[in-house]
């Protein structure tokens, strides 16, 4: 489903609703990791906008924001949100997917209306409401630039995210879009979406390959990790390093024509704003909200570049 039509369907379901003032009160708590990197940073920050702006204008809906800085935090602040009431819906982005399932099952089996945002859940069928970007794309559509841009041949080194099924996702996708080319992985290991990681992992990299044609980070947060580590050493065979997200930094060099990151990949953090609202709309529509969203995740160059910029926002 394009990202403008589920949009839509957030904001009329909210257009529609009756006077809240006859409503039930309903309670939303929303469970997000805490800014521990830029994406994430993010994502608190639309969760905040989201929770102000519902409230403001549907008195009957309270929106509860809690952040956690790891998985068992957020199984914690999971027992607590429960502990303290009836939640009438539960918006998460999974810290992990494996830690998190069993949790999210038990708050599910109250009878909560579970919204799941990016990272999913080992067992989608927890879930009544899926937000999240195309990850497989983002892999295959970085994968397929490089294969054009390296005319089918080359050694590259990949870093990975965290353990979750976005993370899979991205990889799967990437591969795939390698197939039928002679572009060979020398390496692809976790950098846990943080930059100082990825910057030591690079070194590594470096190190241990003595020609490496491109490397890919799956996140943009590691990318920035990657660019200092490959200035640092002085190496020049390296001809490209991409990412993926679209942070407004990475999105600056692919406006300016950067030579080695001349494409982006979009991954919105605005994306749990949709999720919340939506979920607003499952109690002040007049329709239930069920099933999955996806949003694009089309290839961003210098010439589209602008659409995706935008410099006061916090990624």
């Amino acid at each position: 489903m394009k990202h403008h039509l589920f949009a839509a369907t957030a904001l009329a379901g909210l257009l529609l609703a009756v006077p809240a003032l006859a409503q039930e009160t309903r309670t939303i708590a929303v469970s997000v990791p805490a800014a521990t990197h830029g994406w994430t940073g993010g994502v608190v920050y639309h969760a905040q906008k989201a929770a102000e702006e519902i409230q403001a204008a549907f008195p009957n809906i309270q929106v509860v924001v809690k952040t956690s800085p790891s998985a068992a935090a957020q199984v914690s602040a999971l027992e607590d949100l429960t502990a303290t009431g009836d939640l009438d819906a539960l918006v998460i982005l999974p810290f992990s997917s494996d830690e998190l399932t069993g949790p999210v099952q038990a708050v599910a089996d109250r009878g909560t209306f579970i919204t799941v945002v990016d990272r999913g859940l080992t067992d989608p069928e927890i879930q009544d409401l899926y937000v999240a970007g195309d990850n497989i794309a983002v892999g295959s559509t970085t994968a397929k630039f490089l294969v054009d841009a390296l005319g089918g041949k080359g050694d590259v080194v990949v870093l990975r995210g965290i353990p979750t099924v976005i993370d899979d996702e991205r990889i799967q996708g990437f591969q795939e879009g390698l197939e039928g080319s002679d572009i060979k992985i020398l390496d692809i290991q976790y950098a846990n979406w943080n930059s100082d990681e990825a910057f030591s992992l690079m070194q590594d990299y470096l190190a241990k390959y003595p020609h490496i044609d491109a490397v890919w980070a799956n996140d943009d947060d590691m990318l920035l990790g990657v660019l200092e580590a490959i200035q640092q050493s002085g190496r020049t065979e390296i001809k490209y390093a991409l990412g993926g997200n679209g942070m407004k930094e990475i999105i600056e060099k692919v406006m300016a024509g950067d030579p080695m990151t001349p494409i982006e990949t979009p991954y919105p953090p605005s994306m749990i704003k949709t999720a919340i609202y939506m979920t607003a709309a499952q109690f002040n529509g007049q329709a239930p909200v069920r099933g999955n969203v996806k949003l694009d995740a089309p290839l961003i160059t210098k010439d589209n570049a602008e659409e995706y910029y935008f410099p006061d926002s916090p990624f």
